[in-house]
Order: C-alpha cells, then sequence, then structure tokens
C-alpha cells in the first residue's frame, strides 16, 4: 500500500474509524490511538520490538478490535530536515506493515517528539526516570499522532 499524504489518507478513513499511530524506536514501539472523532489521539501501549510479522500480528490485533481504518507512523527526520538511514528504514518498515496489515499508511515528521514528552514528564509531572521509560514512547507517539491530526484537520467551512 502507497503511503499517503496527511489530507489524502485521511480521506480514505471510512466513519467511525481511528488511525494507530506508532513511533518506532530501536527497542520499543510506542503505539496511540485516536478517538473516532478524529480529534484527540491518546497513548495506548509500548510493543517490544521484534521482527516484523510478530509485531504485525500484535497491531492486527489492535486494529480489528478499535477499527483502524490507517497507521501513521513517526519519520525520524535529521534536525536539518533531511532524509537519512533512519528515515530511509522507517520508510520501509511503515510500507511492509501496511502491506501486512492491509491498511493504508502515512509517514509523520516526529523529530524531538520523544524529548518534548520528555522535558513534559520531568518539569510538569515530575515523573521519576524509571515510570518516564514506561510511559516515554507510548506518550511520543501520541504526541507525534495529535500533530498528523492537528495538521491533516479539514478546514472549518465558512459561514457567510
Amino acid at each position: 500500500m502507497p503511503l499517503f499524504n496527511p489530507h489524502d489518507l485521511r480521506n480514505l478513513l471510512q466513519s467511525g474509524q481511528r488511525v494507530l499511530g506508532l513511533d518506532p524506536g530501536s527497542k520499543t514501539i510506542g503505539v496511540a490511538l485516536t478517538d473516532v472523532s478524529l480529534m484527540l489521539a491518546s497513548p495506548l501501549i509500548g510493543l517490544k520490538r521484534r521482527k516484523l510479522g510478530e509485531n504485525a500480528q500484535e497491531l492486527a490485533r489492535i486494529v480489528r478490535t478499535q477499527d483502524v481504518g490507517a497507521l501513521v507512523v513517526g519519520l525520524p527526520l535529521s534536525l536539518d530536515g533531511s532524509f537519512g538511514p533512519a528515515a530511509r528504514a522507517a520508510s520501509d518498515w511503515t510500507q511492509a506493515l501496511s502491506e501486512k496489515l492491509g491498511i493504508p499508511a502515512g509517514l509523520w515528521d516526529e523529530r524531538l517528539s520523544s524529548s518534548a514528552v520528555n522535558r513534559f514528564l520531568i518539569k510538569d509531572a515530575d515523573m521519576t526516570r524509571g515510570r518516564r521509560a514506561e510511559v516515554v514512547d507510548k506518550m511520543a507517539a501520541a504526541y507525534m499522532l495529535q500533530g498528523w491530526l492537528d495538521a491533516s484537520r479539514p478546514e472549518a467551512p465558512e459561514i457567510f
């Protein structure tokens, strides 16, 4: 399945379908889920990173039970915005996962999402290092997915 731009991907969704956000790290895949109105992204779980087939099976259960119609996967662009080796690997992984799950996927810039979430957890939530390690991946996925939701939101119709 091809990787779509945010508006095209959103337009493929049927009414009531959700979007699954993934932040694939080297050890953990952060997973987030939208509500059915596509307004809010919430952290769901952190999955241990395994072989693609194993992770696809775990994610397929979520896709089925939550009526997920599309994936949005974090794209780790370089700080200067260039498409380096990590971004290429994420793109290839996303393409393969999209095909295995049979749903369309899009990539979304996730630069500094983990840093932003960590800053919040330290400063505002006053969370310990151990507790942060448990939640940072799924919260980073939600942060990234919320960015996609906000950017792909249809414009409000003009009243006049």
